[in-house]
């Protein structure tokens, strides 16, 4: 597994992390037994980096990661990037020191720390975002070491570079996948020259970029996948990306066609994993973290972390396949 430095925390973390959303079961059921064996065996596959959030099932996803952490002892190596600021209405005037620290409070109890290794606001609206207020509360919150840092997780490209801006801002945490490149114009170049980590949310476009989708798959009622594709729930650029299902089912074709062009690698390689690749090895991405619903599929995603490099003719092939069908309805809107 490659590794990368994360941002202004100075820690290193996996090139493939964890993310932990589908562990709160808010899209489809998850035991947590079967979630404790995705976490073992992402850790065990070299995985030093989870990503949660304080409403992934009401908290169950913290609860689960600070139950198998305490499992694992004081050593585990693992670090924790949790969320906070969709507890509330999003009023900026709910991002408040007060919330703040019960929110912190809250997140501490479920994941059995003291300090938080990374807090990020969750995809706050843009007055938070540029609100020199809320910066001294979480500012505040590291003082009395409640948090050891934070960042933002972020909707759009302008909010990450205002927030890049930031002094303290230590991680960014946006879409990015081979159908959402903006951020590859400002955000990575920005975020290098402020020595802020990027983490690559989404990077499979909600399933969309392993190739196993076709237009009669269906998805359980509680998953995102179903109720959120008009973005009813939450900002419909979390669900395949905001791609069209139909137009990215024709992208994703594309893209596992581009895969089997790439000489050097295992014939077993995954499209999932020619998709994580290639996210890890931006320049300027810190970790990249696919969500995983069984031990299988975490050691597929981890094992895209020691993928060789794929190339400049891969580059212009993702960059051909995003110009040609996506960028007119992508680009504008994040």
């Amino acid at each position: 597994m490659q590794t990368r430095l994360l941002g202004k925390t100075h820690r290193t973390v996996s090139a493939v992390g964890l993310g932990t959303w589908q562990l709160g079961a808010d899209w489809g059921e998850v035991s947590e037994a079967d979630a404790h064996q995705v976490l073992a065996a992402a850790a065990d596959s070299g995985v030093t980096f989870f990503d949660t959030a304080d409403v992934y099932g009401d908290g169950r996803s913290e609860q689960v990661i600070g139950r198998f952490l305490e499992e694992r002892g004081a050593d585990h190596g693992i670090t924790v990037a949790t969320k906070m600021g969709r507890r509330m209405d999003q009023l900026p005037e709910n991002y408040s020191l007060e919330n703040f620290r019960a929110w912190t409070d809250r997140s501490r109890k479920n994941l059995g720390v003291d300090t938080l290794d990374l807090v990020q606001l969750h995809c706050p609206p843009t007055a938070v975002v540029n609100s020199d207020v809320v910066y001294d509360a979480l500012d505040t919150l590291v003082e009395e070491g409640a948090i050891a840092h934070y960042g933002l997780s972020v909707e759009t490209s302008e909010q990450a570079l205002a927030a890049i801006a930031r002094p303290n801002v230590a991680t960014i945490q946006i879409i990015l996948n081979a159908f959402r490149l903006k951020p590859l114009d400002a955000v990575l170049p920005a975020a290098r020259a402020a020595n802020v980590g990027i983490i690559a949310r989404v990077p499979l476009a909600s399933g969309l970029l392993t190739g196993k989708y076709t237009a009669e798959t269906t998805f359980a009622a509680n998953d995102h996948r179903t109720y959120n594709r008009d973005g009813s729930h939450f900002d419909v650029g979390e669900t395949f990306s905001g791609v069209d299902y139909s137009v990215g089912l024709e992208a994703a074709a594309r893209f596992a066609a581009l895969a089997q062009t790439v000489d050097g690698v295992s014939p077993e390689t995954t499209t999932a994993q020619f998709a994580l690749a290639w996210l890890a090895q931006l320049d300027g991405v810190s970790s990249v973290i696919p969500g995983a619903r069984s031990a299988d599929q975490a050691r597929a995603n981890t094992a895209a972390g020691s993928l060789p490099a794929l190339g400049d003719a891969f580059n212009a092939g993702v960059q051909e396949i995003y110009e040609s069908l996506l960028r007119a309805d992508i680009h504008p809107r994040w």
